[in-house]
């Protein structure tokens, strides 16, 4: 974020940057890209990825940080150090404590292509030798609730079984009115456009509250001051995902797979 955005109060929304990752996976990045090159305390890094049958991540390293990945179409197949090996499918995640180091691969399930969404979020320093770990939730499992005119499901936060060491809250929204998202204060957050379009209120980089700006699928939108955020459906169904989380306050240090 610059300078002069942050003093607005807000950035307008962004559209992601396509990435090809040297196993041919392709995803659709949210940041750090070179239009947003920034982390966004305490995420490192949000993507889309898009795995086909023949391709995928075989074991590698992770550590210092913790993934969650949320599954939106098919299976994927994860394996690790630990002696885990789970299949998540579509509704479904999984979080993974890297912490002082873990291996891990990511395939297809059944031979058919999947996509979701992998957050990483940073452990705080004190913290980054802490105890390798797993956890998965199916989505029976993750709470969904109608609210405010919008369909709900908690992948991280009050219910879910999905817990990490920095506080935060992890939301799968369906609206096809409108619905206002609430950070708390002092948190930071994004959204990121799934499925359909909309537009996006109250975090104009203009200084206007309230303008109105498009919002679609593979766009997003950085809120690193706790202001509140109006989406509204252009008729249809519109999918996104709404994610805050407490700022450690500390550099994100990010070497491939490592947080430093």
């Amino acid at each position: 974020m610059t300078p002069d955005e942050r003093a607005a109060g807000g950035v307008e929304p962004r559209s992601g940057e396509a990435v090809r990752h040297g196993t041919g996976v392709n995803s659709d990045r949210a940041f750090p890209t070179n239009a947003y090159p920034d982390s966004l305390d305490p995420f490192v890094l949000f993507e889309r990825f898009y795995i086909d049958p023949d391709r995928g991540f075989p074991m590698h390293p992770h550590k210092g940080f913790e993934i969650v990945s949320y599954m939106i179409e098919g299976g994927m197949d994860h394996a690790d150090s630990l002696g885990v090996e789970h299949t998540a499918r579509e509704g479904e995640a999984m979080r993974i404590t890297t912490g002082s180091g873990i291996r891990h691969s990511e395939f297809p399930a059944d031979g058919t292509a999947c996509n979701g969404l992998q957050l990483w979020v940073n452990l705080p320093r004190e913290e980054k030798e802490a105890d390798r770990d797993y956890v998965d939730a199916s989505a029976d499992e993750l709470p969904t609730a109608d609210l405010d005119g919008a369909t709900v499901t908690t992948v991280v936060g009050e219910g879910s079984p999905i817990e990490l060491h920095t506080p935060m809250e992890y939301l799968d929204i369906r609206v096809a009115d409108a619905w206002t998202w609430s950070v708390p204060d002092g948190w930071s957050g994004f959204l990121y456009g799934v499925e359909g379009s909309g537009a996006v209120s109250g975090a104009d980089a203009g200084g206007d509250a309230n303008a109105t700006r498009e919002f679609g699928a593979g766009d997003v939108l950085p809120n690193a001051d706790a202001r509140d955020v109006t989406v509204e459906s252009d008729g249809g169904q519109f999918q996104f995902v709404a994610v805050s989380g407490r700022p450690h306050g500390e550099p994100i240090r990010q070497q491939g797979p490592f947080v430093l």
